[in-house]
């Protein structure tokens, strides 16, 4: 059935109409293109660039970090068989590191060689300078602070060492073992019984802590009068021996 002429025209004016929205679409669309295209283009290759940059930054970071990790424990080894003087140059150097960590255990482990050649005062400065050090990780931080509290002790009021160590006098905090016994002694030094015989027994029965720590402990808390739970400790060398054959 033909359209009648109205009709027709109408369906030729919507086709056009159409066409002519096409076009001007297009051309919107080239007319955008060559006032930014470059710079659309540009843009993408810019943020490829960053991308891939910050990917070989990335890898670099973790071959930094390797790096440094082989040259600590060279160092330590160093440390452990005797060759001090070769051992502090390689640790002035991973003083220095771009890795935070590293940087931190090298520091603490210089300040420890200090102490060790008697240099207290040196020593105790740098351990404080550590933990001063906003940049370094809170753990090493934390370290730094029990190294240098301990190292001074005995000029410290024992106030001073309480409230020093008290973020860290906590059971189950990193540095407990240390911290702790240096509080419940400042504690005994200030008459205060009381309070240093159940911080022995929280050492003594922290299972995580060096044996001969909890013990000590246990033998303080129970000359303060403080019941501690008994600690298993497993027979090794000859009483192991002579455990098995009693059991045979």
């Amino acid at each position: 059935m033909a359209l009648p002429p109205t009709d027709k025209r109408a369906a030729t004016d919507e086709a056009f109409l159409r066409e002519v929205d096409d076009a001007v679409r297009a051309g919107d669309l080239e007319s955008f293109w060559n006032r930014f295209g470059r710079w659309l283009v540009a843009a993408v290759v810019i943020g490829l660039i960053a991308f891939g940059g910050w990917i070989y930054w990335q890898n670099q970071q973790v071959a930094a970090a390797e790096a440094q990790g082989e040259k600590f424990i060279l160092a330590v080894e160093k440390l452990q068989g005797g060759n001090v003087k070769e051992a502090k140059t390689d640790l002035l150097a991973l003083a220095k590191a771009e890795q935070p960590g590293y940087r931190a255990m090298a520091q603490i482990l210089l300040a420890n060689v200090t102490a060790a050649e008697g240099n207290s005062k040196k020593a105790v400065a740098d351990y404080a300078k550590v933990a001063g050090d906003d940049s370094l990780p809170q753990p090493f931080r934390d370290l730094a602070l029990v190294r240098q509290t301990a190292a001074e002790f005995d000029s410290l009021a024992p106030q001073q060492v309480i409230d020093r160590m008290k973020p860290l006098a906590k059971p189950g905090a990193a540095w407990f073992g240390t911290a702790g016994e240096m509080t419940a002694i400042a504690y005994m030094k200030m008459g205060k019984d009381n309070l240093a015989g159940p911080i022995f027994a929280q050492i003594a029965k922290q299972e995580d802590l060096p044996q001969t720590l909890r013990a000590r402990a246990q033998q303080m808390a129970g000359a303060l009068g403080v019941d501690t739970v008994q600690l298993e400790v497993k027979p090794t060398g000859a009483s192991a021996t002579t455990d098995a054959d009693k059991g045979n």
